[in-house]
């Protein structure tokens, strides 16, 4: 296969970013252009329930049993670590119908984690040639994008509210991806929670002022603020919703 088109999704938090992650990976999954690998790495991120899957493990848990393995001496007989670390990772992919599932989530303790974040970025090369798509929910630090855990990024989308600390806020993301040199394929913003899907003028002036590429805007919704406030999968709210169609949008726009 093909190498599979990278998206990594960022924003600070609170702004929406993981719903509309959760959406665009529900637009990619229905376009059957090939499969999908959603990589969860913002540790306050809880896309599984925007998604609506159930997670066992996340890589943070496995990080942390493979460590104190390590120090206990409890690797079975018989396996290397390299042997260990590729059968514990390999538990943690989450199959679903439509795409499959990585969640870092978080590690707690001290110790050194540098050989097992090289297995993790190892294995993200792996599962890799397997996809269409990576798509990377991450934290407004990018720090797992920094690592070079995803190969390459094509499409960095750059998630606000829109309020003005919010663009503000994502210009410094934009900043620091400059700074980093990670040179995306492209790269803009998609407001989130606009009244009737309209930007004001004042933030239409912040977006301008920091020189921020718009790819689209996206309505307040209130089915989205219903699902958020029960628990329930906003990624599988129907097609017909006010958010999944001005997203769609914005993705036939940048050609995804």
């Amino acid at each position: 296969m093909a190498t599979p088109h990278t998206i990594a999704v960022a924003g600070k938090g609170g702004v929406g970013k993981t719903t509309t992650c959760g959406m665009l990976i529900d637009y990619l999954c229905k376009k059957k252009n090939g499969p999908v690998l959603v990589v969860d790495a913002d540790a306050n991120s809880n896309l599984n329930e925007v998604l609506g899957v159930e997670v066992e493990t996340s890589l943070g848990q496995i990080r942390e049993e493979m460590a104190q393995a390590e120090l206990k001496g409890t690797i079975p007989a018989g396996m290397t670590k390299a042997d260990y670390a590729e059968f514990k990772f390999n538990s943690a992919l989450i199959e679903d119908d439509d795409f499959d599932m990585l969640v870092m989530g978080r590690t707690q303790g001290k110790g050194c984690y540098c050989y097992v974040n090289g297995v993790l970025k190892s294995q993200v090369d792996k599962y890799a040639r397997n996809y269409s798509y990576i798509v990377m929910d991450n934290e407004a630090g990018l720090e797992h994008v920094a690592r070079g855990t995803l190969p390459h990024v094509d499409t960095m989308l750059l998630i606000s509210d829109c309020s003005r600390r919010g663009i503000q806020a994502v210009a410094r993301i934009a900043e620091m991806i400059d700074e980093m040199e990670l040179k995306p394929g492209k790269m803009g913003l998609i407001v989130n929670r606009a009244p009737n899907g309209e930007l004001d003028d004042g933030i239409k002036a912040e977006i301008e002022k920091h020189g921020l590429t718009l790819f689209g805007v996206l309505p307040h919704d209130e089915a989205v603020y219903r699902c958020d406030c029960v628990g329930e999968p906003s990624a599988k709210l129907p097609d017909s919703d006010p958010m999944k169609i001005a997203l769609k949008g914005i993705m036939a726009g940048i050609g995804l």
